[in-house]
Formats: C-alpha cells, structure tokens, sequence
C-alpha cells in the first residue's frame, strides 16, 4: 500500500467509518489515484507541454481562444472549482499551437491552487513561451468550497483576469478582447 493510499485509509477511519466496508475496501486506493491525477501539474514540465509547438508566422493581429474548460482544486480546502478559461494574445514573429493553450491551462489547473494565481501564472506563460506583444487571461469558475460548504452559495461565479503588454496599456485593445471572447 503507498503511502498516500495509507493516508486515505486514516481519512476513512478518523471520518468513523470501517474501512474494510465492502464499498470502501478499494477506496483509499481509488482515492490515491485519482488525487494524483488531479495533481498531475506537479509532474509536468512546460517544455513537455509546448513540445516545440511555436511556430514563424507574420501574423500580428489578436488571437482569441475562448472556452477552454479546466478543472482544479482550492489549495484552502481541496475542493474542487471548475470552470472556463479566455485567452487572447497578439503575436509577435511566433505563434502557438492551438492545443498548447488547454495543455498550458492543465498545467497550472492540475495543482492546489487558487484562481486568482492561476489566471497570472497562464498569462506569464503564454507571454514567456511567445514573446508577444501583449496576452489577457480571463478565468471563470464555480467553486465548490464556497457551494457546498460555507456560506453555500450555489450561483455564485469568480472571475479573474490579467491584462499584460499592450492588453493593459492599450484600453481599445482590451475592449476587442472582451468583445471577441463574448464577455
């Protein structure tokens, strides 16, 4: 048994359950697993992630992609907040490939983490890997620590965002932004 697997049994049994309860004799090892799944940001690295996928192009105009869903888990809590993330940047010499941008979310979604500092730590990815001009970040999310414990609000939305380069010096820039990911 690993550690974590053992871990989860102490969990089971300090909650006073039996954990050689039929249902959750396989439990702690279920649990394990899919923890490290959830996890799995840890044990990636962004030259995994990018994999080469920077490509020449002469384009300079904005580049939105919108919708991309994630799901991670409230580093307070260990809950999970599940949500949708926008991206937009203007290029410069060099663009990405389409699935870096779900691949670059993953990687930070995929950790203990809070919203506010994922949304910066995928706009300074973005910006670092494509040397662009400016990148903004809009991210959406429910979040369970606050739904299903707490003050139990089930409607409630936090949404975060980082502007950098020209998408926060430039209001007219950010405005196209905003409009194109229909927010």
């Amino acid at each position: 048994m690993s550690n974590l697997e053992s871990q989860y049994r102490q969990i089971i049994a300090g909650l006073g359950e039996d954990p050689e309860r039929e249902g959750l004799i396989d439990t702690p090892k279920r649990a394990a697993k899919a923890m490290q799944f959830l996890t799995s940001g840890y044990q990636t690295s962004l030259e995994e992630v990018i994999n080469g996928a920077i490509f020449s192009s002469d384009n300079d105009e904005m580049v939105v992609v919108q919708g991309i869903e994630f799901y991670s888990l409230c580093e307070h809590h260990m809950l999970p907040f599940i949500g949708r993330c926008h991206i937009g940047y203007i290029p410069r010499g060099k663009v990405l490939g389409l699935s870096k941008f779900a691949r670059i979310i993953d990687l930070f979604a995929r950790r203990l983490q809070i919203q506010e500092n994922m949304t910066k730590q995928i706009a300074d990815t973005i910006q670092e890997v494509t040397d662009c001009q400016g990148v903004g970040v809009i991210v959406e999310a429910q979040h369970m620590c606050m739904m299903m414990r707490g003050v139990q609000k089930q409607n409630s939305t936090m949404r975060t965002s980082v502007m950098q380069g020209s998408f926060r010096a430039n209001q007219a820039t950010r405005s196209e932004f905003m409009r194109l990911a229909g927010l």
